[in-house]
């Protein structure tokens, strides 16, 4: 399976992963809700980091084989789930206050802002078709904003829309360290992921704590059988994105476009499973963008 084929599987993948997100934090608690997705997941890793500790020679296959790092390296894995996990936040709040129909788009811009850093950060250099698609996505957001003000949602004044635009930033930003630790520091995939997702329940554990203790007004919390899925669905989705990082040739930022596509699955979902409206009146958007996100990727070559 070549690195464009899992990107696609991987978007799919987290296209379901943003509906069982909304399906979970809607009128429910965030925080707990991201400490128990993410409980789930790293109980998941944790038997094969173990085993490839205690027994290396008896994971069954070298997909599960979690190597040995240094001090340094635990610190660059607790960084990249950090970064992934203030996103996180930022985006579950979100997507609790806002229509995924809304948050999807918006989401989908992510592939611009890791192009720019791929290309002034990791030197690679895009053609004019990808010019193109940067401005045509960037052209989708602003239908996009035009749309939002039919549910009363203001671009410049609403917070849960700055959270958004905060996580899809924070969200480039991570696309372009994972590029890093894998094919500049040659982690592999089951080393950053099993890492990662364990050192997240460590990360979120604090504001868990807070949310239980109370230290600050919030939320009650009801457990969904959307929380386990989508601890299992993210772990598939970056699985595949991770698999596909490794591989020889990959451009991030035409990665990025790929996992982007993930928008037609939550948009859609949104007005089937959720009945939101107006989105009719966002479908332009969404499609401009992914037009913008097309052109991306067939400038590749």
């Amino acid at each position: 399976m070549d690195w464009v084929t899992l990107g696609l599987f991987s978007a799919v993948v987290l296209g379901l992963y943003d509906l069982g997100k909304k399906h979970a934090v809607r009128d429910n608690a965030v925080l707990p809700v991201l400490f128990w997705a993410q409980v789930f997941s790293a109980a998941i890793w944790l038997p094969w980091l173990i085993l490839s500790h205690a027994r290396p020679e008896a994971v069954p296959s070298d997909l599960l084989r979690v190597e040995p790092i240094d001090a340094l390296g635990h610190l660059r894995l607790f960084a990249k789930s950090a970064l992934v996990g203030t996103s996180w936040i930022f985006a579950y709040f979100a997507l609790k206050h806002l229509p995924i129909s809304l948050v999807a788009p918006i989401r989908a811009t992510s592939p611009v802002w890791t192009l720019f850093g791929a290309f002034f950060l990791l030197g690679e250099r895009f053609n004019g078709l990808q010019w193109a698609g940067i401005a045509v996505t960037l052209g989708g957001f602003y239908l996009l904003s035009v749309a939002g003000r039919l549910e009363g949602i203001s671009f410049h004044r609403n917070r849960w829309v700055m959270f958004i635009i905060a996580a899809t930033f924070l969200g480039a930003v991570s696309s372009l360290y994972d590029k890093y630790l894998l094919n500049i520091v040659g982690y592999r995939t089951p080393t950053v992921q099993s890492w990662f997702t364990v050192y997240l329940v460590v990360f979120f554990f604090p504001f868990f704590w807070g949310w239980k203790r109370r230290w600050w007004p919030r939320g009650e919390f009801q457990w969904r059988w959307s929380i386990p899925f989508v601890g299992l669905a993210l772990l598939i989705a970056d699985f595949a994105y991770f698999r596909a990082l490794e591989m020889e040739g990959v451009l991030i930022g035409v990665m990025a476009c790929l996992r982007r596509g993930s928008a037609l699955v939550s948009f859609g979902g949104g007005l089937w499973l959720f009945k939101e409206k107006n989105g009719l009146q966002k479908l332009p958007a969404l499609l401009t963008i992914l037009a913008g996100i097309i052109l991306l990727v067939m400038g590749k070559d």
